[in-house]
């Protein structure tokens, strides 16, 4: 009688596909979709930046957007101070905080 309810039936691999598939959707919404969005907020962020705007690069340097090329800013942090950074280096969460502070 012990044999008999210790047996169980072969289910196959359907279930443990269907539980493999439910993690690589939750990976894909939790994980990967956000940082893609994220990517994709930053990236128009850089294009938008124009001249005379107040920004903070990664490093916490403030200063006012002077000149803009296609890979490079030019920064002015003080009256004739002017520094050369590279554009993924202006930080927008860091500027939306001084440009609102709200």
């Amino acid at each position: 009688m012990n044999n008999i309810l210790l047996q169980t039936p072969d289910a196959g691999m359907l279930p443990q596909l269907l539980m493999f598939g439910a993690i690589i959707l939750v990976f894909y919404f939790f994980m990967i979709r956000p940082q893609q969005k994220k990517m994709r907020d930053q990236k128009k962020f850089r294009e938008e930046l124009s001249k005379g705007m107040t920004v903070v690069t990664i490093g916490g340097m403030h200063g006012k957007l002077i000149a803009i090329d296609d890979d490079t800013i030019t920064l002015e942090v003080d009256k004739g101070v002017r520094l050369m950074f590279d554009k993924t280096a202006v930080s927008m969460e860091a500027t939306m905080k001084v440009q609102n502070p709200a």
